[in-house]
């Protein structure tokens, strides 16, 4: 910051201070969440492919492996079916909608402290827009007031009203961007619980081994051959 702009920052009052502190945390929140949503958001199609390869081999201990070492909800929600691949069609998809009742909290975390962030700044602004115009007037009656002390508090007025403004924005932005990429997550986590539910139910348990240990199917009685 060089020496102008500092004095310019100085002639907005005291608010700019907590203007700047309320920037600095959304700057750190935005951050977080940035980086957070980014390593939770994987290509589903990719992976449930994956899984689905996995078990079509019948290795359902190395596709939950897969499951816990990938990162995000998506592989959250593919772990909590496989669990319960052989229950139910009711109670999987229980389980299903549960774990993504458990991770969506996750995903919305401190989403509404940058939204408060983004409300309250022009608020901020306005009261030191109020308490320079406030200056001014308790100057302006205690004296004449002079050409100085009548800049000083409009300095102060409108630095404050620009700095909330120039908070008050990004943070908007930063918040509708956050917001779409969970709303991201959540799609692919509502496309991943129905594909692999759907999977669970119809391919894999049709693909099942029998107790003699041959496929659904494969141990049926030939036809007989016709004679001429």
């Amino acid at each position: 910051m060089t020496m102008l702009d500092f004095s310019l920052f100085a002639k907005g009052g005291p608010i700019m201070w907590v203007l700047l502190l309320l920037g600095l945390l959304a700057l750190m929140l935005f951050a977080e969440r940035a980086l957070y949503l980014h390593r939770g958001q994987i290509r589903s199609t990719s992976f449930i492919s994956g899984i689905k390869n996995i078990l079509a081999k019948r290795r359902i201990v190395e596709a939950l492996t897969v499951c816990e070492e990938t990162p995000g909800p998506v592989a959250a929600i593919v772990k909590a079916a496989l669990l319960h691949a052989d229950d139910d069609a009711e109670t999987l998809r229980y389980h299903v909608q549960e774990a993504g009742v458990v991770e969506l909290p996750a995903l919305e975390r401190r989403l509404g402290g940058l939204a408060a962030i983004a409300q309250v700044a022009p608020l901020v602004g306005l009261l030191g827009t109020v308490l320079g115009m406030v200056t001014t007037f308790v100057e302006f009656e205690r004296d004449y007031m002079t050409a100085s002390a009548l800049s000083a508090g409009m300095w102060q007025a409108l630095l404050a009203t620009a700095g909330s403004l120039m908070l008050a924005i990004p943070a908007h932005l930063a918040h509708h961007f956050l917001n779409g990429r969970v709303r991201a997550i959540v799609r692919d986590m509502e496309w991943a619980g129905n594909e692999i539910i759907r999977y669970l139910l119809t391919e894999y348990r049709d693909n099942l081994p029998t107790a003699g240990g041959e496929q659904n199917g494969a141990n049926a009685p030939a036809s007989k051959p016709t004679q001429s």
